[in-house]
This record gives C-alpha cells, structure tokens and sequence, in this order.
C-alpha cells in the first residue's frame, strides 16, 4: 500500500503539478487522504527521500528536491559547458597542479615506462557553488605540454585538452565506491555517503593523452547515456 503514495507523489513531481520546492502534504494528510496508517505513508515519504525524490526538513515539512545534475556517458563534454547549459553558475577550485614521475599503474595505462613524467591536476567543479564533481587528471605531456601553465580555474581541464585534438577513442568504467576522506572532504559528503566514480582514459591517434577518474556525490548526481543499438 505505501507504494500507492510513492507513485501518487511520482506522477505528480514528473507532471509537473508539483514542482522544485513544492511542499507535500503531512503524513497525517496523506493518511486521510488515502486512508492508511501514518507508519504506511511514513515508509513511502522515507524512500522518497532516500532515492532523493523529496527533501526532509525536521519541523517544517517536506518538500521536492531539485533535480539531479546529469552527464552523459555517450560523449566527452566538458563539465562546464554541461552546467551552464542548464543555466546555472559553474566554478572550479584547483587542489593540486604538479608534475609527477609515474608509478606502474600509470605506466600501463599510459604505455609509456616507469619513472616518466606525467602532468597530475585535481580540480573540484561546483554548480551554483555545490560540488558535483572532483576531476582527478593525469595528462600525458607529449599531447599537452602547456597543461601546468593553465589557470584550470578559468579554463577546464577538458576544454583547454580539447584545443590539441579530440578524443579518436574513449574509454569509460564507473563503479559505485565509497570515497576516501580526501574525496569526501573535497565535495562535502557525509561519511557512508556513496559516490560515483567515472574512470575515463582517451586516445588521441595511438596516443594516450589522458586518464580520469570523475567523482560525483551519488544524492547529486547522475549519469546517463541513450544510443542506437549495433544490428548488423
């Protein structure tokens, strides 16, 4: 029976009768309204909130949440672009810009040998001064030899890569993780909290120009991708 509430709230945030913001009615409404128990309605307002439908303020009510930032999976784009596309404010904090020697994970993934130099950034990227993302970079410096003279604040990672060629082949691997505290910290999570994590590495020519792993709050944000299937 709680599932009625749950879809009853669904259809009306999705039809958009009830809109970001709105405030739905009390568990004692709802109880009357569809004559259930309040423990019923109050397992259907707790799910809501926990797969980030509705917000829950304690003595003031709840109230539907914004909607999810989402990327897609499909494309490389850059983050910037995406946020102000959907007319909000986009602003990065650059935590680390540096040269490193690489170890042999890097090694493998760059195909170039122990002790070579890569580029390594850390930028966190907020959307209307909320983090969404925290962009761990390593770049291969015989694509981008002018990355650590950027001001990655003003000019993203992925914009200012884009100016030497575009990606001939992308790969993507995303895990649901739990972040480390450096992660946590850096985008204001709550311990426990899950995020997901987007592992991308991409190949200009035979070249592999740069390897990524893209942090999202997972109550923040989502990823999604639509294609047409391969038939032949």
């Amino acid at each position: 029976m709680y599932k009625k509430v749950k879809r009853y709230v669904l259809d009306q945030v999705t039809a958009g009768v009830w809109s970001e913001g709105h405030r739905l009615p009390s568990e004692s409404e709802f109880s009357q309204q569809f004559g259930l128990s309040r423990l019923t309605v109050h397992r259907a307002i707790r799910e809501l909130s926990q797969e980030g439908l509705v917000v829950r303020t304690a003595g003031v009510g709840t109230f539907v949440a914004p909607a999810k930032p989402q990327s897609t999976l499909l494309d490389v784009r850059n983050i910037a672009d995406e946020i102000r596309e959907r007319g909000h404010s986009h602003d990065a904090e650059v935590l680390m810009l540096r040269s490193e020697r690489i170890d042999e994970d890097l090694s493998e993934a760059f195909g170039l040998p122990l002790g070579a130099e890569v580029f390594h950034s850390i930028v966190v990227h907020l959307e209307n001064r909320v983090a969404v993302q925290l962009e761990d970079r390593f770049v291969n410096p015989s694509f981008a030899p002018g990355y650590l003279d950027q001001d990655l604040s003003r000019v993203s990672p992925n914009a200012f890569l884009a100016r030497f060629g575009q990606p001939d082949e992308v790969e993507h691997v995303i895990e649901a993780t739990i972040p480390d505290v450096r992660v946590r910290r850096a985008l204001g999570m709550k311990p426990g909290e899950p995020c997901l994590l987007l592992r991308r590495r991409t190949w200009v020519g035979s070249l592999v120009a740069s390897k990524a792993d893209l942090f999202h709050p997972g109550t923040r944000y989502r990823l999604a991708g639509r294609f047409k299937p391969d038939r032949r």
